[in-house]
């Protein structure tokens, strides 16, 4: 039995679904990316407000430019997520502000990331890691704590009068926190469907928002499709009109489009996505039923509070070390079952050091890294691959050097 950690889910649905749109000969943006927009933005508590582009990254560095974010500007991050949350920051050429995890959990330290707030402050992306939510209400009390700071550049920065909240759902794809979609929690949120993700388009990404006060949504919308397509004024398929070849290009911008291929393979599969969550559920049900009693420390994925979409199964071993830890995944692998780490903290790579980061100011996302093992956890594995998983993963926790 070979495990892999996170094959992409694909059926005859997508495949389908795929093969009708290269027939179609509308292979670029067109209307299946308009339709997947549509329902994914309508899905979540009525948004209604979504653009979907070539990744997470793109959709969440677009929403720091529509706001106008960049030099003099500052934007807190998590220590402890994957790079895309940060460098999007860098990108637009504001000042990154990391924040250590709190002692005992993923999350960043909501009272460092508070005292962090300044009046250079522009935005704060805390990362739902694993699809788990973040404590959103203890986050927008930091915002509301600290708005009397806030000094607005623009007017999307003026219509929001505050530090913005732009969300890393790139994992949570349908997590609900509080009884609420997630989309419906943050002015951004920017979702991945890259090809390990529970959604995938191959690559691809989503951005959805919430109201400014005094925007018009339209206006966004077409603000991002300028960003996203070299500030053309004309997307491609408003240009096949009959005698609308004129376009306008408003600004020297971006490509990071979505394509009606892609597209077409997410809308087969955000028919499926309920499904999808309720078997990602069943399964980490199993695993934390065979895990918790042995100590091992897993990732509360579902409460009172919040249902999370079970992205990732996170799991520390109490006592392990960087050796022990390695060992465990070598022996895994010997077994011909493929396991992760979730995540190497920024400040321990080359690109965050020679920003002047130093891992040592980072001790609690340091501590959570060193024991950490992430367990295969997709729709793919059946009951059987399951036990397969549990099985070897006592064992191996069990004889532990």
């Amino acid at each position: 039995m070979k495990i892999q950690f996170s094959p992409p889910d694909v059926t005859e649905l997508e495949i389908a679904e795929v093969a009708e749109a290269l027939r179609s000969g509308w292979i670029t943006t067109g209307p299946r990316v308009k339709r997947l927009e549509k329902e994914l933005g309508e899905a979540y508590d009525s948004v209604g407000r979504c653009v979907c582009l070539n990744s997470q990254t793109a959709a969440a560095e677009l929403a720091l430019r529509v706001l106008g974010i960049g030099p003099g500007d500052e934007v807190i991050v998590p220590a402890y997520t994957y790079t895309a949350s940060a460098s999007i920051v860098c990108h637009v050429g504001a000042k990154l502000v990391l924040i250590d995890s709190q002692p005992d959990s993923i999350e960043m330290d909501y009272d460092a990331m508070e005292d962090a707030i300044s009046e250079r402050t522009k935005a704060i992306i805390p990362v739902d890691l694993g699809g788990v939510p973040i404590d959103y209400e203890r986050v927008w009390r930091a915002i509301e704590n600290k708005k009397s700071l806030f000094k607005p550049n623009g007017k999307y920065q003026e219509a929001l009068g505050r530090v913005a909240l732009c969300v890393d759902a790139a994992h949570a794809l349908g997590a609900e926190y509080r009884g609420k979609s997630i989309a419906t929690l943050a002015d951004f949120s920017a979702y991945s469907f890259h090809a390990v993700k529970n959604l995938t388009t191959a690559e691809g990404g989503a951005l959805i928002w919430n109201p400014l006060p005094g925007i018009d949504d339209a206006e966004i919308y077409h603000l991002l499709q300028l960003l996203s397509l070299h500030g053309q004024s004309k997307d491609a398929l408003a240009k096949t009109q009959l005698g609308a070849w004129e376009y306008d290009v408003v600004g020297p911008w971006y490509k990071c489009n979505m394509t009606d291929v892609l597209a077409g393979m997410g809308l087969a599969q955000f028919a499926r996505y309920p499904k999808m969550l309720e078997r990602r559920r069943e399964i980490v049900e199993r695993y934390d039923a065979a895990f918790k009693p042995l100590g091992v420390e897993t990732l509360p994925h579902y409460s009172d509070a919040y249902q999370s979409s079970g992205h990732l199964y996170i799991t520390r071993v109490p006592g392990a070390d960087l050796q022990t830890r390695a060992d465990m995944i070598v022996e895994m692998a010997k077994r011909d079952i493929a396991c992760n780490v979730h995540y190497k903290p920024l400040p321990m790579f080359t690109a965050y050091k020679s920003l002047g980061f130093d891992i040592a100011n980072f001790p609690n996302a340091y501590r959570l890294f060193v024991n950490e093992i992430t367990l295969p956890l997709h729709t793919k594995l059946t009951d059987e691959e399951v036990e397969y998983v549990i099985e070897n993963f006592v064992d191996v926790v069990k004889n532990r050097g």
